[in-house]
């Protein structure tokens, strides 16, 4: 019997995993995915926000700004990539301009520090490959970028490390109640736990149904991304924000955390919510909207391009609240600000918890920091030669387009990486221009090896993205059909 269960394993739930794994209790969580942050938190644009975008009234706009500082904490303490890079929000017609306006003195009420209206001048100096178009920005220091996926390994580490349980690849198919809490069966196994914490994204109203404790609905959200070969980094050096829509802040100009950059999303209501496709009307939507703010950018220079759901409520708002049902929880409805705030729910709904009755007495022992990965292309030579020097797997280069190495790729397997975006996703080995091309059958070799499996069981990103199948030398013409 566990005290409190968390099902779903993207950045809400890896951040209330490690919030929770501050006090004395029997915690675990459950992740349909073969690792975390597999699902909308690996397509996210990883924008912190600057605290002054959303509305009034709503959870959104309490929980941004205060969630917007407490990133560089959490990057400090899980070695996990963080710029604030800032962002302007430009106006390139004449009625926007009492957007920025408004939306400044919404920034300034908050107590969002640094907001400053720019005319063209100063954005020109800032920004010389913008569109000389555009009539004034929004400049808000605040903003930062990550990668969210990388956020949320480190949280579950944390997590683990504090005596968290963690359990991928278990799907729920059904949840009960019983007398002292409910009974969750998954793919795997059956568990049990008096409290449940629905983090489940896309499908938390289908979770919520499966014990009647669904009292909303959410709406999934399709967006389309482009990332951009590495010769453009540097062709904007803030985020670039449009003056948004009803629907959408627009499509985006990112400049990642690892210099990439990347343009994006769409905004498309879809019905089936395993639809992950791209699409050549995305792109052309993207790229005709990128060059009224970039001329410069192009859809020749995309090296890859991925979608992911963002999980609207009919509110259009957070939904973190008890549900009708005693002890199980719904924590949905997280979309954009949903990365930025992630850290602030956790703690919202800890005190929730709290008042609720959950008994949370501190562990003395917990520990806020992990040690976090190595990276080999951020080292200074000499650094590189005590590397090399303590273990010689960090002078075999495996991804020759990031500069990674055998040695990071053996980290990432042994804190957690089971298929090739797991090990691409903690140490960007395929992430470049090859996309995979060189390293791909590497990392697979490493992954057979350090995990003793066969190569026909490695995945891309599991179950049903096998990469290869088994030999077959001993079957005849017959057995094959």
């Amino acid at each position: 019997m566990y005290d409190v269960i968390i099902i779903g394993g993207g950045i809400v739930g890896c951040a209330l995993a490690r919030e929770l794994s501050r006090y004395n209790l029997r915690l675990a969580l459950i992740e349909k995915e073969v690792e975390v942050g597999f699902g909308t938190s690996k397509t996210n644009s990883g924008i912190i926000h600057a605290g002054h975008h959303s509305a009034e009234g709503t959870l959104k706009g309490k929980f941004e700004w205060a969630g917007n500082q407490r990133w560089d904490d959490l990057a400090r303490d899980l070695k996990f990539g963080f710029k604030r890079i800032g962002e302007l929000l430009i106006a390139q017609k004449p009625e926007d301009l009492q957007y920025l306006e408004d939306l400044k003195k919404q920034g300034d009420s908050r107590g969002v520090t640094g907001l400053e209206i720019w005319e063209p001048k100063q954005i020109r100096k800032a920004e010389p490959n913008l569109s000389h178009s555009i009539l004034q920005a929004l400049h808000a220091p605040t903003a930062a970028v990550i990668n969210p996926y990388e956020a949320c390994f480190g949280l579950i580490e944390c997590a683990r490390q504090n005596g968290a349980q963690l359990f991928c690849d278990h799907p729920v198919m059904s949840i009960r109640q019983k007398d002292d809490g409910f009974s969750i069966q998954t793919g795997q196994k059956k568990f049990l736990s008096q409290i449940i914490l629905n983090a489940t994204g896309v499908f938390a109203d289908r979770v919520a149904a499966m014990i009647g404790a669904d009292n909303f609905k959410i709406f999934p959200r399709k967006g389309e991304e482009y990332l951009l070969d590495r010769r453009l980094q540097g062709i904007v050096s803030h985020l670039i924000f449009p003056t948004p829509s009803a629907t959408s802040k627009g499509v985006l100009i990112i400049p990642t955390v690892d210099g990439p950059i990347m343009v994006g999303p769409t905004a498309e209501e879809v019905d089936n919510r395993e639809n992950l496709s791209t699409s050549f009307a995305g792109a052309s939507k993207i790229f005709a909207s990128v060059r009224k703010s970039c001329p410069a950018i192009s859809e020749r220079d995309t090296i890859t391009e991925f979608a992911g759901l963002r999980a609207v409520s009919g509110t259009n708002d957070f939904i973190i609240e008890p549900s009708p049902v005693k002890g199980f929880y719904n924590i949905a409805g997280i979309q954009s600000p949903g990365l930025t705030a992630a850290p602030v729910i956790a703690t919202f709904v800890t005190e929730m918890l709290r008042a609720d009755g959950l008994a949370l007495t501190e562990k003395s022992t917990w520990k806020a920091a992990i040690d976090g990965p190595p990276h080999f292309a951020q080292m200074t030579t000499r650094e590189r030669q005590a590397a090399i020097l303590d273990d010689p797997a960090f002078g075999r280069i495996v991804c020759r387009c990031e500069s990674v190495t055998e040695a990071e790729i053996r980290y990432a397997i042994r804190h957690g990486a089971r298929t090739l975006d797991g090990v691409k996703f903690r140490v960007r080995a395929g992430m470049g221009r090859c996309q995979g091309g060189f390293c791909t059958t590497r990392i697979m070799d490493l992954l057979a090896q350090t995990l003793a499996i066969p190569l026909a069981e490695i995945t891309k990103r599991g179950r049903g993205s096998n990469v290869c199948t088994p030999r077959h030398d001993d079957l005849s013409v017959e057995d094959l059909g």
